[in-house]
C-alpha cells in the first residue's frame, strides 16, 4: 500500500497533508449537501407552503426557546437555517462553477491563441488583460452587470438575473487563465514535439488543443481551484450589495444580506451561521488550491 501511494506523488502528499485532507472533507461534505439539498433539507425555501411564520426567529438548539426540530434555528420567515444554507450553497456553487467554466474556456482559448500566434493578436489580448487587471474583479462585475441592466428589457431582467450574474463573474475572471495559458504556451512552443507537429503541417487548433493544452493543465487546475473561491465570493458580495440575486433566491450572499437586518436585534444566528459557512467553504477551496500548487510546482514545497 505504501509503495502504491509513493508511486503517485500527489496522493502521497495528500495523505501527509492534514490541512488538505480536512479541507477536502469539508469541501466534499458541502458539495454533497448542496447537490442533494432537495432530499436532505428539512424544508424547501422556495416553497411558501413548507414553512410557517409562527416558527420565525427560533434560536439554535443550544439557546433557550429553541425547537429541537431546527438545529440551527430559523430566520424571520420561519425557514430552517440549515435548509436555507444548503439551497444557498447549491445556487452559489452552480453560479460559481458556471462562471468558472466560461472564464476557463474564454481565457484558455485566448491564451493559447496569443501564445501560439504572437504578434498583433497577442498584443491586443494582453493589453485588454492589462486594462482589466487594473480594475478589481468586483468593479468589472459591477460594470458588466450595469451594462446588462441597461441593454436588457426591464420585463426580462428578473428572469435573467442568474445568467447575467454568471456572465459578469466569468468576464471578470478570464484574465488569470489567459495570462497563464499564454506564458505556458510560450514555453511549450520551444519543445521538440510541438515543433515537429508544426513541421508536419498539423492544423493550429490540433497543435494547441492536442499537443500543448494537455501539458499546461497543471497550473490551469490550480487557477481553477482558486478562482472558484473567488467566483463564490464575488457572487456573495454582489448579492450582499443587492446587485446580484434577488431576495427570493437564497444564495449565500442573499442570506448574509438578510441576516444583516437582524444583527442588532439579537437574532445573530441569521447572519453569522451563513457567514461562517461561506468562510469555511472558501477557505477549504483555497487550501486545496494551495495544495495543488505545491503538487505541480515542487520548488514551492
Amino acid at each position: 500500500m505504501i509503495a502504491f501511494v509513493k508511486k503517485y506523488e500527489g496522493l502521497w502528499l495528500f495523505v501527509h497533508s492534514p490541512a488538505a485532507m480536512v479541507a477536502a472533507v469539508f469541501a466534499v461534505v458541502i458539495l454533497w449537501g448542496a447537490v442533494f439539498a432537495p432530499w436532505i433539507a428539512l424544508v424547501n425555501p422556495y416553497d411558501l407552503a413548507s414553512f410557517s411564520l409562527f416558527d420565525g426567529l427560533l434560536p439554535p438548539v443550544w439557546l433557550d426557546g429553541a425547537n429541537p426540530k431546527y438545529l440551527l434555528g430559523t430566520d424571520d420567515q420561519g425557514r430552517d437555517m440549515i435548509s436555507s444554507i444548503l439551497y444557498g450553497a447549491r445556487l452559489s456553487l452552480v453560479i460559481g462553477l458556471s462562471a468558472l467554466t466560461i472564464a476557463a474556456v474564454l481565457g484558455v482559448g485566448l491564451g493559447l491563441a496569443a501564445g501560439y500566434y504572437g504578434g498583433r493578436f497577442d498584443a491586443i489580448v494582453m493589453r485588454i488583460a492589462d486594462v482589466q487587471l487594473a480594475l478589481p474583479a468586483i468593479l468589472t462585475a459591477l460594470l458588466i452587470d450595469g451594462i446588462a441592466r441597461g441593454i436588457l428589457p426591464a420585463a426580462i431582467q428578473q428572469d435573467l438575473r442568474v445568467a447575467v450574474l454568471t456572465l459578469a463573474i466569468a468576464l471578470s475572471l478570464w484574465v488569470n487563465f489567459a495570462r497563464t495559458a499564454r506564458a505556458s504556451t510560450f514555453v511549450q512552443m520551444n519543445k521538440e514535439y510541438v515543433q515537429a507537429a508544426i513541421i508536419m503541417g498539423q492544423h493550429p487548433l490540433r497543435v494547441m488543443f492536442v499537443h500543448i493544452l494537455p501539458n499546461i493543465l497543471g497550473p490551469l487546475l490550480v487557477i481553477m481551484t482558486v478562482d472558484l473561491a473567488s467566483a463564490i465570493l464575488l457572487e456573495a458580495t454582489l448579492s450582499f450589495l443587492g446587485i446580484g440575486l434577488p431576495a427570493d433566491s437564497p444564495s449565500l450572499g442573499t442570506l448574509i444580506r438578510i441576516g444583516m437586518q437582524f444583527l442588532l436585534s439579537g437574532e445573530w444566528w441569521i447572519l453569522w451561521i451563513p457567514t461562517v459557512f461561506l468562510v469555511v467553504l472558501v477557505v477549504s477551496i483555497n487550501i486545496l488550491g494551495d495544495f495543488l500548487r505545491d503538487v505541480f510546482n515542487p520548488r514551492l514545497r
